[in-house]
């Protein structure tokens, strides 16, 4: 939202455009800070598409992007600016909620947690052969007949439980 006002101030050549450009910029940083999802404490979270790579970018940062109060500070910081122009004023207010939203979660002790990968476990030769059973499969017995190998009636023939009638009403 803030880079698209961004856009349209730029492009539109509004009195306070430069504000526009600055927004453009503040909304690329926020959402290369963004991309990358943070661990859960609980269950398992999916990693998106090329999120190792941002990954590795705001792990260089170290401290400065996992702490929640941080980046509460940086959002309302950079809020600011671009609340001075009507093409970004939506932006601006998505930023400040934003911030509100990473202080209380600062305030209940979250931090940003990368997604670590697993080293992948090569199963065991020994693991991966399955013992064979110790007993064999019954085989019906010739006076069954084949009816009670495939799962029919002793007798070959089927009894319906509904009584059929030929009346035609």
């Amino acid at each position: 939202v803030l880079i698209t006002g961004g856009i349209v101030a730029t492009a539109g050549q509004f009195t306070l455009w430069y504000f526009g450009v600055y927004s453009i910029a503040a909304g690329v940083l926020v959402c290369l800070l963004e991309y990358p999802r943070g661990k859960r404490k609980k269950g398992s979270t999916m990693e998106r598409c090329g999120q190792k790579y941002m990954t590795s970018v705001v792990k260089m940062f170290g401290p400065f992007t996992r702490n929640y109060y941080f980046r509460a500070f940086l959002h309302l910081v950079l809020s600011v600016p671009a609340g001075f122009l009507l093409a970004t004023i939506l932006g601006t207010a998505c930023l400040a909620i934003a911030s509100g939203i990473y202080l209380l979660a600062a305030i209940r002790g979250e931090k940003w947690i990368p997604i670590e990968q697993k080293p992948k476990e090569r199963p065991q030769v020994g693991a991966t052969i399955k013992q064979p059973p110790s007993e064999a499969r019954k085989k019906p017995s010739e006076e069954q007949g084949e009816d009670a190998a495939i799962g029919g009636s002793p007798g070959g023939t089927q009894t319906n439980p509904i009584p059929v009638t030929d009346e035609v009403v």
